[in-house]
């Protein structure tokens, strides 16, 4: 095993650093020996005899593919699933493709292997040409749903910025603010509950800004380990740690001229903290193990959902940082705080699951709607979106049951109505507020009743049908739900 490690070693010093990284879970280092050279001259090659082992290079150094004996691979699942074999695997090497190493008379198991979540399998003996050819393909296939996406997140980015409204006075000041700052240079701190949209915010700011046609770049930091925090988001240089085979480039170097939007600020580490605080006194930073100053043209927005004060009188939080992030605060309301904004966002979320798939269902029924504008939402936007997909899978029909949604929307106790009015409104808004509430329920109402008739809606309200279809319209009321 070590002659196999050593010799691939040896082969790797001789050429510049491979593109892609490979690593075997092998039974036996034989499996191996027959095609390593041919390997060498492509990849970088490591291998191991067991999935621990295997977790700890993977963990230590990032690999693109793992080929794995499906003896291996059954042990680890005994007692629970081959699924959460892959989960761990993708908990320590995270975008890993997984291939199943089979012998012929195990091709069923392999297949079944696939379906809980590997990527492809190959049979033994193992054959280089064909590793390369798995390689290729999975490499396409992750390029052309890539290009899928974009193309498809495009699309829904184009019409979520053009239904840019609000009938929240709450929501009204936030994108008065994003107004005004989005063409600085100022850096932003977005705070908030969970699920309340600072993601969206961020990228609002940046299709506002100046720096628009370049990079945005958005860094989950609570979803990379602490130990690859400083070289995800600076860089690295080669040999500066086991692993390191080659210069990587960090995300504010890739973000250059453009956006950086770092998510969950508050969990970065204490020495990333230090070179954040660089970045925005000086402008510049170093690649981990790396001498020369580089400079970072980029505009940094920031976001947390804990209190950042309160991290600082913890002594995890430097007050510097805090102070130099916090220049611009934007803090975004939970949805219970704008219900209602309730039926245009869904009317938001339909557009974009009929654009992601083949339904065509534009309308909710109007006791779910009521539900909506009772239910707390402690989720908030978040789990707006969730619960539509949910309901979107299940129903058969152009309407959006209520049968398809979960029960505990429909068994919350409602608000009361001093529950939606606020003190930092004024007296016209609250009025202007209430109002346009009433007249919705009254309106739901009516049509109820009405079972959909404008005419017969219209004589009841005293007004006339084109008044009441540009009410319908103002609230989002449709009549064909009703009939």
């Amino acid at each position: 095993m070590a002659d196999i490690d050593n010799s691939i070693t040896e082969n790797v010093q001789k050429r510049p650093a491979p593109v892609k990284k490979l690593h075997f879970i092998l039974k036996e280092a034989k499996d191996l020996g027959a095609i390593r050279d041919h390997l060498a001259q492509v990849y970088n090659v490591d291998s191991s005899l067991l999935l621990t082992d295997a977790l700890q290079i993977l963990r230590d150094s990032r690999h693109e593919f793992v080929f794995a004996d499906i003896d291996t691979l059954r042990q680890a699942a005994a007692g629970s699933s081959y699924k959460a074999v892959f989960q761990t695997i993708g908990l320590v090497c995270p975008n890993i493709s997984i291939i199943v190493l089979a012998p012929p008379d195990q091709l069923t198991e392999a297949v079944k292997i696939v379906n809980e979540g590997a990527d492809a399998y190959l049979t033994y003996p193992l054959v280089s040409e064909e590793i390369h050819l798995v390689i290729n393909n999975l490499i396409e296939q992750t390029r052309a749903e890539s290009e899928l996406d974009y193309l498809r997140e495009q699309v829904w980015q184009e019409d979520e910025f053009d239904l840019l409204q609000t009938k929240s006075p709450t929501m009204d000041a936030v994108f008065e603010k994003i107004r005004a700052v989005a063409s600085t240079k100022s850096t932003v701190l977005l705070t908030g509950e969970t699920g309340t949209g600072k993601g969206f915010t961020a990228r609002l700011l940046h299709k506002l800004s100046l720096r628009k046609d370049e990079q945005f770049i958005e860094v989950h930091c609570g979803a990379i380990p602490d130990t690859l925090v400083e070289s995800e988001m600076f860089g690295h240089e080669k040999g500066s740690f086991t692993g390191a085979i080659r210069r990587k480039l960090g995300k504010f170097e890739i973000a250059k001229n453009g956006t950086i939007f770092l998510d969950e600020i508050g969990t970065i580490t204490p020495s990333a903290q230090i070179k954040l605080l660089q970045v925005l006194q000086n402008g510049s930073f170093h690649r981990v193990g790396g001498h020369d100053a580089i400079q970072a043209d980029v505009r940094i927005i920031s976001a947390t959902n804990i209190d950042l004060k309160q991290l600082c009188q913890e002594k995890t939080f430097r007050s510097d940082l805090y102070y130099r992030l916090n220049v611009f605060p934007i803090e975004l309301p939970s949805l219970k705080e704008r219900k209602e904004d309730i039926p245009q966002l869904v009317e938001l979320f339909l557009a974009k699951l009929n654009t992601f798939h083949s339904k065509s269902i534009s309308d909710v029924h109007p006791q779910v709607l009521e539900a909506f504008l009772s239910y707390s939402w402690p989720g908030n936007i978040r789990e707006l979106e969730n619960v539509l997909e949910r309901a979107y899978i299940l129903e058969k029909t152009p309407v959006l049951r209520p049968e398809n949604f979960p029960v505990e929307l429909f068994t919350s106790q409602p608000e009361t109505v001093s529950g939606t009015i606020h003190a930092n409104q004024t007296l016209s808004q609250v009025r202007k507020q209430e109002m346009d509430r009433v007249e919705q329920i009254y309106l739901d109402l009516l049509l109820k009743k009405c079972r959909g008739k404008i005419n017969a809606t219209a004589a009841a309200a005293g007004i006339t049908t084109r008044q009441l279809h540009k009410l319908m319209k103002k609230h989002g009321l449709r009549k064909e739900i009703y009939k």
